[in-house]
C-alpha cells in the first residue's frame, strides 16, 4: 500500500474487548488495548517520502505487512466515468500493456449501498501498478496517478471508491443533507426505514421472478432461436413495457438473459421493400429476429442504437413477430431510448413498436442481485457503505467524476456538490483536502441553433464550485462524443487534473486552468468579456482564427449565434441583428461541438454566462 506522507498516519483495526495490541513500523513499537467494542487505533508520527516498509500487528494474533511505501494518496469517486476501466479507454490495450509503475499502487472499493454507517468495506486489496491489475482500474484515476509520478517522483497511491449511473446525494452523509430543503425528506424516509418490511418486499419480488422461469434451457439452443418462432405459444410469457430497463419495472434486481416478443401489423405495400428495424439503445447485448430471421446482433453495446435492415421477403402482410434476447451483464438491463426511436420504417410510412410486449426469463446466466437498496434508492448510502470506512485513511486530496445523473435538477447541484465537499473535509478532519472535479464533456448531438441545457446548466454549477478554496476543475468540452456519455480519451481528462494539482495541492508554478470567466462591459453593440486564467494569451482554435459558440442576446432574452474575436486577450461579442445586446454564452449546450477558445497553453475556456435568468432546471 501507499500511505500519505508528511501528516501522522493512523493505523487501526478490530479485537476482542480489552485486547492487547501493539503496532510495530519503521523501528517504532506502539501499544494499545481496544476498548469495549473491540475498536483500537495507533497514530505514528509523520513520515517522508520512502519505503519499502514493513509492519507487523501484534495481538492474540499476529499480522504481518509489507512493502509498504509512504508518498501521495488520492481518492478517485464519481460515477461510471470514474469507474470506466483503463482497457476500454483510448488506445486501452497499449496503454494497459505499458502500465508498469511499481510505486504506483491501486485499490479498488467493491460496491456496496449500507442503510448505516460501516466500519470496514466489504472487501479489496491494494495491488501494484502493473499491466494486469491497472487494466481494470480507473482509466481517470490511473492517467491521473501517472502524471503525477512522472512530476513528483514520489509513490502514488490510488483509492477508487466510485459507481456508475449514480447521484450525488448517496455519497453525502445524512447529518448534512439533512439540512438541505429538498432533500430532509429523503433522509427522513431512510431513517424511518422498516428493514424487516423491506426483506419481506424483496423476497416476495424476487420469488415471483424465479417462479417465472420454467425448465432449465434458454431459447437458443445449439444456435437455433427455439423462442424466435413466429408461432410459438407465449400463454406464459409476462408483459412489460417496452422501452424501460427492467429493473424499474417487473424484474428487479435481475442480471441475466431475457427474451421479449412483440407482435404488430404490416400493410402489404410496406412488404415489397428492404425496410430498417430501430429498436432504440439495448442494454447490454442483443440478438434480435423477425419472423424467426435473425436480423442483427451487438455485443457489449449498450449505449449504441440498433438499426438492423429487414430484407425484404422477411415481413408478412399482416401479422408479424420481432423476437429479441438481451443479455445484461450487470446494472440496468433491457431497451433505454425514449419511445419514438423504436419503429419499423420503409422510409414512407412508419410503424411504432413501443407499448406492452412479453418477455420470458432464461436460466442462461441467471442471477439476482441481493442487495436490499440500490445505489440511488435513498441518499448516503453509498458514503456509508464506501467513503465512511476510508475516513482514518489520510489522503492528500480527491478527484471526482460525476455529475451527469444530476443534470435534470442541475440547479440544486449548486447547493449539493458545494456542501459534499465541505461535507468529506469535515468528515476526515481536514479542511485542506484538495477537491478536483471534472466537468462534464459535451454529449447528444449539437444543437443549430442557440437555446437552454440542463448539462450546460450542471457544468455551470460545478464552476460556481471553484469558489470553494482548494478545489480545481478540468474542463473537458472538447473530448466528449455526441453517441457516447463515455468518451474513451481518458487521458486528456486525467492530465488535466493532475495540472490542478500540481498547483494547488503542490505549489507548482504553472498555467493550470483554461479561461475562466471574469468579467464583461456592454459597449454599445458589442460586450467585451474578460477572463482569468489566460496563460499566455487567449487562441482561437481555428485555422482561420475565428472564434465559434458564442451567443447573444437582448432584453427580449432570445439568443442568436454571434461573432466574436480577440483582440487584447479580451473577446469582443456582437451581432448584427442585435443593436443593445445585454447577455453573452459560451458553449451553453449539451455538446458546444464547435466551442474554440483556449488559452495558449493548449486548455479550453469553461463554458459560461453573463446572464442570471432562469434556467431549466431552476
Amino acid at each position: 500500500m501507499v500511505l500519505q506522507r508528511n501528516v501522522p498516519i493512523t493505523i487501526w483495526g478490530w479485537a476482542d474487548a480489552g485486547e492487547k495490541v501493539s503496532v510495530t513500523f519503521s523501528s517504532k513499537t506502539i501499544s494499545v488495548k481496544a476498548d469495549k467494542t473491540g475498536n483500537w487505533k495507533v497514530v505514528f508520527p509523520s513520515m517522508k517520502e520512502g519505503g519499502p516498509y514493513t509492519m507487523t500487528i501484534k495481538g492474540r494474533n499476529t499480522i504481518n505487512l509489507d512493502n509498504i511505501l509512504i508518498g501521495e494518496v488520492w481518492i478517485c469517486s464519481g460515477q461510471s466515468n470514474m469507474e470506466w476501466i483503463l482497457y476500454n479507454a483510448k488506445d486501452g490495450i497499449r496503454e494497459s500493456s505499458e502500465a508498469n509503475y511499481p510505486e504506483i499502487r491501486l485499490f479498488t472499493v467493491p460496491r456496496k449501498t449500507a442503510l448505516q454507517p460501516q466500519d470496514d468495506l466489504a472487501g479489496g486489496e491494494w495491488m501494484e501498478c502493473n499491466p494486469q491489475n491497472a487494466a481494470a482500474f480507473s482509466a481517470v484515476g490511473y492517467f491521473f496517478g501517472r502524471e503525477l509520478y512522472t512530476r513528483l517522483h514520489v509513490p502514488i497511491g490510488l483509492i477508487n471508491s466510485s459507481w456508475g449511473g449514480t447521484l450525488i446525494e448517496p455519497w453525502t452523509s445524512d447529518d448534512a443533507l439533512s439540512a438541505v430543503p429538498g432533500t430532509n425528506e429523503w433522509v427522513s424516509r431512510l431513517k424511518n426505514l422498516d428493514i424487516k418490511k423491506l426483506e419481506a418486499e424483496q423476497k416476495a419480488r424476487y420469488d415471483k421472478i424465479r417462479n417465472t422461469i420454467s425448465g432449465n434451457t434458454d431459447g437458443l439452443v445449439d444456435g437455433k432461436a427455439l423462442w424466435a418462432d413466429v408461432d410459438l405459444n407465449d400463454h406464459d410469457w409476462i408483459p412489460i413495457k417496452v422501452p424501460g430497463l427492467w429493473e424499474q419495472s417487473i424484474l428487479p434486481g435481475l442480471d441475466g438473459v431475457v427474451w421479449f416478443r412483440y407482435e404488430f401489423n404490416v400493410p402489404a405495400d410496406m412488404t415489397q421493400s428492404d425496410v430498417k428495424l430501430s429498436l432504440g439503445k439495448i442494454d447490454d447485448s442483443d440478438i434480435t429476429w423477425v419472423n424467426g430471421i435473425k436480423v442483427g446482433e451487438m455485443e457489449q453495446k449498450y449505449d449504441k442504437p440498433r438499426i438492423y435492415t429487414v430484407y425484404k421477403g422477411v415481413l408478412k402482410p399482416g401479422r408479424n413477430v420481432i423476437t429479441v434476447r438481451v443479455d445484461d451483464t450487470g446494472g440496468g438491463g433491457g431497451f433505454w431510448s425514449d419511445e419514438g426511436e423504436l419503429r419499423i420504417d420503409d422510409g414512407k410510412q412508419s410503424i411504432a413498436l413501443s407499448g406492452t410486449w412479453k418477455c420470458k426469463i432464461s436460466p442462461v446466466n441467471f442471477r439476482l442481485d441481493e442487495a436490499l437498496v440500490g445505489p440511488n434508492d435513498y441518499p448516503s448510502i453509498l458514503y456509508n457503505g464506501m467513503i465512511h470506512p476510508l475516513l482514518n485513511y489520510a489522503a492528500r486530496g480527491v478527484i471526482w467524476y460525476q455529475g451527469e445523473s444530476n443534470c435534470d435538477r442541475a440547479y440544486h447541484y449548486r447547493t449539493l456538490f458545494p456542501l459534499m465537499i465541505n461535507n468529506w473535509r469535515e468528515k476526515w478532519h481536514n479542511p485542506d483536502l484538495v477537491f478536483l472535479f471534472v466537468q462534464l464533456a459535451n454529449f447528444k448531438q449539437p444543437s443549430t441553433v442557440p437555446g437552454n441545457s440542463d448539462w450546460a446548466e450542471l457544468r455551470e454549477a460545478q464552476l460556481m464550485t471553484l469558489s470553494v478554496p482548494k478545489t480545481g476543475m478540468a474542463v473537458i468540452i472538447d473530448v466528449g462524443e455526441a453517441n457516447d456519455i463515455h468518451p474513451r480519451n481518458k487521458q486528456d481528462v486525467g492530465y488535466r487534473l493532475s495540472l490542478a494539482a500540481r498547483k494547488i495541492a503542490y505549489n507548482e508554478d504553472i498555467v493550470f486552468s483554461g479561461p475562466i470567466f471574469k468579467s464583461y462591459t456592454i459597449n454599445g453593440n458589442k460586450i467585451e468579456i474578460e477572463f482569468d486564467h489566460i496563460g499566455s494569451g487567449l487562441i482561437a482554435k481555428d485555422k482561420y482564427g475565428y472564434l465559434k459558440g458564442f451567443s447573444i442576446a437582448g432584453e427580449d432574452q432570445q439568443f442568436r449565434w454571434a461573432k466574436a474575436y480577440i483582440h487584447d486577450n479580451k473577446v469582443i461579442v456582437y451581432s448584427d441583428e442585435i443593436t443593445a445586446p445585454v447577455a453573452v454564452r459560451y458553449a451553453w449546450a449539451d455538446n458546444p461541438d464547435d466551442a474554440n477558445l483556449y488559452n495558449k497553453e493548449g486548455l479550453p475556456a469553461s463554458p459560461f454566462r453573463t446572464d442570471t435568468w432562469k434556467g431549466i432546471t431552476e
